[in-house]
């Protein structure tokens, strides 16, 4: 089965460089429409210019390809609205998007400025949302609609230095679960890609050797499942090197506790029970959790109210 994505219309943001530009190369030569979008900055989020976004445009058009640059920043919710305006207006249709726009601030927390924790997380999580939020009703209305949030192993599991940025991806991990869940009845199928990507922000970070691995082009192809007709959805991806995992938030069995004055006590002493992996669950949604808790009280739902009432 070949992936074919002819006569989609995809949005990529920050598609200037890098990840970005990988993943919009790739869904171009797959036959998608692509609105290479870019804000143009540093890797900080200062400055901006449209050259990036337009270069790469340009080169999806050389190699045959549809694309159109745009310089909105994803943080201008307003700008954000009139880029998919015009999109609708030229295309009629947006039926993926890839949530990839971000900035570094890193800092060990106790020397950060509050200022660089927002707005990393202003880029990260806000960004996602505006673009998000300006698809969704088109999505909607079509019934079909595929969107990539880009999280990263610093929210998964943690980053030294990066409590801002790895705070905001995991926030993309909430938002991808709950809209999921909301998408579902109308095929809009939302996933998450933890990439291992050798970008401008990992410049002087790893040796050479690695970098020569790490190639942005070995992450596009997780995205490239991800937004196909036959994609999951509420997926975590973890791509990088050319290897692909899974990442699961996971709920274990756990002990009963009660809620007497020993039970903090109780915690404490049965950590080793409550932590084991051994038949740990998926939970579906939130309610999950709740529901698994109340079985451990030993509450059972009366299926019958008349059974109920007497």
């Amino acid at each position: 089965m070949t992936i074919d994505l002819a006569g989609r219309v995809a949005i990529v943001t920050g598609a200037g460089n890098g990840l970005g530009r990988a993943h919009a190369m790739l869904l171009a030569r797959r036959g998608a429409r692509v609105v290479v979008n870019d804000l143009g900055g540093s890797t900080d989020g200062t400055g901006g210019s449209l050259t990036a976004a337009q270069r790469v445009a340009e080169e999806i058009i050389a190699a045959g390809g549809e694309a159109i640059a745009n310089g909105a920043s994803v943080t201008d919710n307003a700008a954000v609205e009139t880029m998919v305006a015009e999109v609708m207006a030229k295309w009629g249709r947006v039926d993926i998007l890839v949530n990839n726009a971000g900035i570094l601030r890193d800092k060990s927390f106790s020397k950060m400025e509050l200022d660089n924790f927002k707005a990393v997380v202003d880029v990260h999580l806000m960004g996602a949302v505006h673009c998000t939020k300006a698809v969704w009703e088109i999505m909607r209305s079509r019934n079909y609609g595929r969107i990539v949030m880009t999280t990263s192993s610093s929210g998964l599991y943690g980053n030294f230095g990066q409590s801002n940025y790895g705070a905001a991806k995991m926030a993309l991990v909430g938002l991808m679960n709950t809209l999921a869940i909301e998408g579902e009845k109308n095929n809009i199928r939302v996933n998450c890609i933890a990439p291992s990507g050798a970008t401008r922000m990992l410049e002087g970070l790893l040796p050479q050797d690695m970098l020569d691995l790490l190639v942005p082009e070995a992450v596009s192809p997780a995205v490239l499942a991800l937004v196909s007709d036959d994609a999951p959805t509420k997926m975590v991806l973890c791509a990088g090197a050319g290897g692909v995992e899974a990442a699961h938030i996971t709920l274990t069995r756990g002990v009963f506790v009660g809620t007497g004055n020993d039970a903090p006590e109780a915690i404490l002493a049965g950590l080793e029970a409550i932590g084991d992996r051994a038949d740990e669950m998926l939970p579906a949604s939130g309610f999950d959790q709740t529901h698994f808790e109340l079985a451990k009280a030993g509450y059972r739902p009366v299926a019958d109210k008349s059974v109920a009432n007497g």
